[in-house]
């Protein structure tokens, strides 16, 4: 495995590392060539390229400070030491990163759409999300990713000239197409993008950049694998149970063997390093494999792929589908899980109700913004304000509106 990631290799075109303190891009990175630009132009900044910008406006944004509070699988009361969306979304982009180093793609663009791809979710993790989506389904439905999207374009409000962040094309492009190429033009995500399109099509049925391609799967590497370690920690899981799992329970067997101590926490720790380091290994390797054979030698080529080429390898792909199968069984839908999430998707529902037919419950600033539109426009109105919230004001404002909340333990 060292040597598949050997950081010393001489730079080929096709993801070869290049020696420390070398970055020169590969041609198929995006920043080989020049960013499409700004729906609205900006002069270039003196000391950041254009994804560094993206990345720190994320990072300054008030939707990733609310990451905080907002749910990965356990509520934020229910230990200090388990993922929250904001870690969550750190750990992807530092996963994103590692690979995109390995490629010699761009690391700033990679790392933006990791810290960015959550944004538009709601509170209570995928709970809110479906209770949001039920309570929408008359209006247009919820999808989290596409409301990644509206916080980037219209919600955060901070600049003068203009609504959103004001990423580049790559930004949004990335974001839009974070689980592949949207083949049907009638799809919310298709619909949510109609104004950008305006602006410049964003090639919606092509794959996205190869960065955006990898944070995509980093997403994937972060939440398998920490989700292994706070289901262990949370006692839904053992190391006898974790044994039938693939991927996950040939290395729990082994790190048990070494550790002598079935669940000490540095043995669940040494699980889920394994894993990580496993699945990065094998995205870098089959990538490397698919970029020799597609012999990319522009940011182009990777889009117009007939597949994805930042990607597992088939083996792994069919381990981590049962390492999912294995996780809905055993972590999302324990009992004790699905208890809370049922009473957490009861809060949204009710919040969106009222919040919809007495919009002066809302703040005075919502309230105002929702009188004069039409009832789809203020339900999407209701639907922005519910999924800002994180998991303790919604909390708190059910307390404040209604007479029983239920005790989310």
């Amino acid at each position: 495995m060292a040597s598949t990631l050997n950081a010393n290799s001489d730079a080929d075109d096709y993801g070869q590392s290049l020696r420390p303190g070398e970055r020169r891009p590969a041609p198929y990175a995006a920043s080989s060539v020049p960013s499409l630009g700004r729906v609205y132009p900006e002069p270039d900044c003196l000391t950041r390229g254009p994804f560094q910008r993206d990345r720190d406006r994320i990072l300054h944004s008030t939707a990733f400070r609310r990451l905080t509070y907002k749910t990965q699988v356990f509520l934020f009361h229910e230990g200090d030491h388990y993922r929250s969306r904001l870690t969550h979304s750190l750990e992807v982009a530092q996963i994103a990163r590692t690979i995109a180093r390995q490629l010699r793609l761009d690391e700033d663009l990679a790392e933006a759409l990791a810290l960015a791809h959550d944004l538009g979710h709601s509170p209570f993790g995928h709970a809110g999300e479906r209770a949001l989506d039920g309570a929408m389904q008359d209006f247009g439905g919820f999808d989290h990713n596409v409301q990644s999207v509206r916080v980037v374009t219209t919600l955060e409000r901070k600049y003068l000239a203009f609504d959103g962040l004001n990423l580049t094309w790559e930004m949004l492009e990335g974001l839009v197409k974070h689980n592949g190429p949207v083949r049907e033009r009638a799809s919310a995500v298709a619909k949510s993008v109609r104004k950008i399109e305006t602006w410049q099509s964003l090639d919606l049925q092509s794959w996205a950049s190869a960065e955006a391609q990898t944070a995509s799967l980093a997403d994937d590497i972060a939440y398998l694998s920490h989700d292994v370690d706070d289901g262990l920690r949370a006692g839904l899981l053992s190391f006898d149970t974790l044994a039938s799992a693939a991927l996950a329970g040939p290395i729990s067997e082994d790190v048990a063997r070494q550790a002598g101590a079935r669940g000490d926490s540095r043995a669940i720790y040494e699980v889920t390093r394994r894993m990580i380091t496993a699945m990065v290994a094998d995205v870098v390797t089959e990538t490397r494999s698919r970029l020799r054979v597609l012999a990319p030698r522009s940011p182009a080529d990777i889009r117009q792929a007939d597949d994805a080429v930042v990607a597992f390898s088939p083996a792994m792909r069919r381990d981590l589908a049962a390492l999912k199968e294995f996780l809905f069984a055993h972590v999302y839908r324990h009992p004790k899980v699905m208890n809370v999430m049922s009473n957490a998707e009861g809060i949204i529902s009710d919040l969106f109700g009222r919040y919809l037919s007495v919009p002066e419950t809302m703040p005075q600033a919502w309230a105002k913004a929702a009188a004069p539109l039409n009832a789809r426009q203020r339900a999407r109105l209701v639907a922005d304000f519910v999924s800002g919230q994180t998991d303790r004001y919604a909390i708190a404002e059910h307390r404040r509106l209604f007479a029983v909340t239920p005790d989310l333990r």
